[in-house]
């Protein structure tokens, strides 16, 4: 019989697209107030992935990912998505959204995003959430799975996931990862 215990903390990540740069300064300002300084944010680039998001957004969208400082608990994953959610209709005050913010908990093992829609691979939460088992981690890496969304599946995104992981085992333990020499490069590479 297995024990139940308690999680380890995971490292709060948040995919951000968006059009105007002033709502994503507001994006990351309001996230920071709520959950504490970012550790990483990435440059952004021109989201060419699918035109979906256009129909709503308009053509012209960029996509940012950026991490948290302050570890949180895997059960604050709802509450999470809510406040996102909120910040989306905030920031989007006419049809149609302004910015989409998708948060997601990174752990050792895996990144789960969090949605509002179910599917056969997501695993209802509560409070009207589901988590989107995104990517898992297996011989030293992320992996896609099939049903992965083609950003979290490009290599560059997945180095900067690696370089996390290595702050997030860090700042859990205070010990660097195994290849700790390839992690920790990444890491100050994405730290600055």
């Amino acid at each position: 019989m297995s024990a139940p215990r308690r999680p380890n903390p995971a490292k709060l990540v948040v995919g951000l697209l968006f059009r105007d740069p002033d709502r994503q300064q507001q994006v990351w300002r309001s996230l920071s107030e709520r959950f504490g300084p970012l550790d990483c944010l990435t440059q952004p680039v021109p989201f060419t992935y699918t035109d979906y998001y256009e129909r709503e957004m308009g053509p012209g969208i960029q996509r940012q990912l950026g991490s948290f400082l302050d570890l949180v608990d895997p059960d604050t994953l709802p509450a999470i998505k809510h406040f996102s959610n909120e910040l989306e209709r905030r920031l989007s005050p006419t049809e149609g959204r302004q910015v989409n913010i998708d948060p997601g908990l990174l752990s050792e093992e895996r990144l789960v995003l969090a949605t509002g829609k179910n599917f056969t691979h997501r695993i209802y939460l509560g409070d009207g959430i589901y988590a989107d088992l995104t990517l898992i981690y297996q011989k030293g890496a992320y992996r896609p799975l099939p049903w992965t969304y083609p950003d979290y599946q490009d290599p560059a995104l997945l180095q900067v996931l690696q370089a996390i992981r290595a702050k997030l085992i860090y700042q859990r333990g205070g010990r660097l990862p195994r290849k700790a020499s390839a992690n920790a490069a990444a890491a100050s590479a994405v730290a600055d």
